[in-house]
């Protein structure tokens, strides 16, 4: 009997059933926990994309137009309508489609600056600051929360005192960022109240002229609509002869930032002799003298002046004498510049110029029709220098249309200049060193060569800004993204 007993202890066949029956509801649980994991994640991952897609999409919006929050809220209804985009499995509802409640949109004007500050749904971050606005001018970025969504675990906690559910939330920000490049470093101050004027200003075929003028009196000048100035460089301040540079080259290496650009401090001389290479003048030994393909002129460089040495090495322009000028005759100015009744100070005209002048003077009695279907019965002075441009066969007078001392040139938009326009009486803009937004980027077309020192006049007609009223002329210059943050 004791042998038999010994026998039976030291027996060992079927250990293997007692240590499976001991283990599998362990097994079986971490494997119950590895297909929640692999479903809740799914959800989670389901449920960010479409955060993310929702803040990228409405953040494109935010150009800091009057419509912005509008035109944001109106691309989030279209994604929420697009129930193959915005589908989230695992749920304890199953397949559910993302729907207005499902999501909480909050605009803010900024985001800290460290992410491990974590923002709440109410766009108020950590510490108590809140970056939320409503305000279209000021939204930068989009916060889109999705709403704790339930999630029904199959791993029964319950058994150990937990809960056999819980909830996932995602949350994304994005931002709009709109930056231009190969742009010069100028900026001008708004010569209207807003953006939403500018806006209206430049929507129709008849643009306004701006009397551009250089602030002068020191960093403690206020400046005011019409004034420019100057940019720091992406690089560094540059030297008077680099920025002038930048102003003569057609590619200047720089890019700037809608969010902000940072005025130049210190007094900077004319930049004319920069300008006015795309009117084919150049300053003694002008750099086409050595390689034509630098700073070349536009391909019509009409101005109103008389050409010396045509195709020589000292060519050269200069203003007609009394019995020349009934033969030359260079884009006019705007009417009320002559009566003295044009806005801001005598600065802002209203596109109102004497085209019918300058056709006679340079065009004699050729037909005006083609370029009026072209430009439109009151056309912008750009939209002509256009049409002669590509009408080469078509009557001139005494002065040429194309250049006649630097030969090489390039397309009709080297006589735009491209610049940041800041509400400077907003922005207390009083010299250099202050980082500033920017409403928009513009166009001018320069409509006569720069004046120099003293004065240093720019005399343009207002073409295009980067909004919504958009000519075109900025879209090869713009980089527009909307990116995540967070």
């Amino acid at each position: 009997m004791l042998g038999t007993m010994r026998a039976f202890w030291n027996d060992q066949r079927g250990i293997a059933m007692i240590l499976v029956a001991i283990m599998l509801p362990v097994l079986v649980g971490f494997a119950l926990l590895a297909i929640d994991m692999s479903r809740a994640n799914g959800l989670h991952n389901d449920m960010q994309k479409g955060a993310d897609a929702f803040a990228l999409a409405m953040a494109a919006e935010l150009d800091g137009n009057p419509d912005a929050i509008t035109r944001a809220n109106r691309a989030r209804d279209n994604l929420l309508a697009n129930a193959n985009a915005n589908t989230t499995k695992f749920s304890t509802s199953g397949n559910h489609l993302l729907g207005p409640a499902d999501l909480t949109v909050t605009y803010l004007s900024g985001i800290p600056a460290d992410d491990s500050i974590a923002l709440n749904a109410a766009g108020v971050d950590a510490n108590g600051h809140d970056w939320s606005t409503t305000d279209p001018k000021v939204a930068k970025f989009a916060e889109v929360t999705v709403n704790p969504t339930a999630f029904a675990a199959i791993f029964p906690a319950s058994f150990l005192g937990g809960s056999n559910g819980f909830n996932v939330q995602t949350q994304a920000v994005a931002g709009f960022t709109n930056a231009l490049c190969q742009f010069t470093p100028m900026f001008i101050c708004n010569p209207y109240a807003n953006i939403g004027a500018l806006q209206t200003a430049l929507s129709g075929t008849k643009k306004p002229m701006i009397w551009l003028k250089e602030q002068q009196g020191g960093a403690s000048a206020q400046y005011g609509p019409g004034n420019y100035g100057f940019l720091s460089s992406p690089e560094g301040d540059k030297n008077t002869a680099a920025i002038t540079e930048m102003f003569a080259v057609t590619n200047p290496p720089a890019c700037y930032d809608q969010s902000g650009v940072t005025t130049r401090p210190g007094n900077i001389p004319p930049v004319d002799a920069g300008i006015n290479t795309r009117f084919d003048i150049y300053d003694n030994g002008g750099p086409y003298k050595t390689d034509p393909s630098i700073n070349p002129p536009a391909p019509n460089v009409r101005k109103g002046m008389v050409v010396s040495n045509a195709g020589k090495n000292n060519c050269s322009y200069s203003a007609p004498n009394s019995g020349q000028a009934k033969n030359y005759k260079a884009l006019p100015r705007d009417n009320c510049f002559t009566s003295g009744t044009c806005a801001q100070a005598g600065v802002l005209g209203d596109g109102n110029w004497d085209f019918a002048g300058y056709w006679s003077v340079n065009h004699g009695n050729a037909s005006t029709a083609g370029v009026t279907t072209s430009c439109g019965a009151s056309p912008s002075r750009y939209c002509v220098y256009k049409y002669e441009i590509n009408n080469p066969t078509l009557k001139s007078g005494q002065e040429a249309t194309a250049p006649q001392c630097n030969t090489t040139t390039q397309g009709a938009d080297r006589r735009l200049l491209y610049v940041a326009i800041i509400d400077c009486t907003a922005n207390s803009v009083k010299g250099g060193g202050q980082t500033l937004p920017v409403q928009a980027f513009g166009s001018v077309f320069i409509t006569e060569p720069a004046g120099g020192a003293p004065n240093a006049d720019i005399y343009g007609e207002m073409q295009d800004i980067s909004t919504l009223v958009g000519q075109g002329t900025l879209k090869k210059l713009q980089r527009n993204e909307a990116q995540l943050y967070r």
